[in-house]
């Protein structure tokens, strides 16, 4: 008789309204409250210079300066017009959203990786970037992504990027 009276308790609590609010809400990507957008997201720098400080406004102290345009970053956090962002060595700050491109890059993660002419191992390679160097982001499959970097384009895989989703997916 317990055992019924468990599995009734457990059926009702599983299928009532407010569990599936509860898992709805574990579900849904966090949103930024200025912009409605995802949180975290990949973003890039659009100048060549910029101050990153420890609070959200120009009276916060500068920690130190990126210098490094297009350099993908990730924005973690959003207050008025400012934005918490972290590169890929997880240093970051509060930087003002004037200096943030929505354009997307990566950083290349591997020595001299090999871009394809198709996602495909096996297919002709059209370039070789070396590590560190920045590309613009296209097109992404499950595991490859195409570039674009010094007038050369192809394909590369997803897990020599930083600055790109492992399930991310674009047009």
């Amino acid at each position: 008789m317990r055992l019924v009276l468990r599995l009734a308790v457990a059926a009702i609590v599983a299928f009532s309204p407010a569990a599936h609010a509860d898992r709805a809400e574990t579900d849904a990507v966090m949103r930024g409250p200025v912009t409605n957008l995802p949180i975290p997201r990949y973003v890039s720098m659009k100048v060549s210079e910029a101050n990153v400080r420890r609070g959200p406004s120009l009276s916060h102290r500068i920690d130190w300066v990126f210098k490094r345009q297009n350099m993908p970053l990730t924005i973690t956090h959003e207050y008025g017009n400012w934005r918490r962002v972290v590169d890929r060595d997880g240093v970051g700050g509060w930087v003002h959203y004037s200096l943030l491109s929505g354009v997307r890059t990566v950083i290349v993660e591997e020595d001299m990786l090999q871009l394809h002419v198709r996602p495909d191992m096996e297919a002709p390679v059209t370039a070789m970037l070396e590590l560190g160097v920045v590309a613009r982001l296209g097109k992404c499959e499950p595991d490859w992504c195409r570039l674009r970097s010094g007038g050369y384009r192809g394909w590369a895989p997803k897990t020599a990027l930083w600055g790109v989703g492992a399930d991310e997916l674009r047009k």
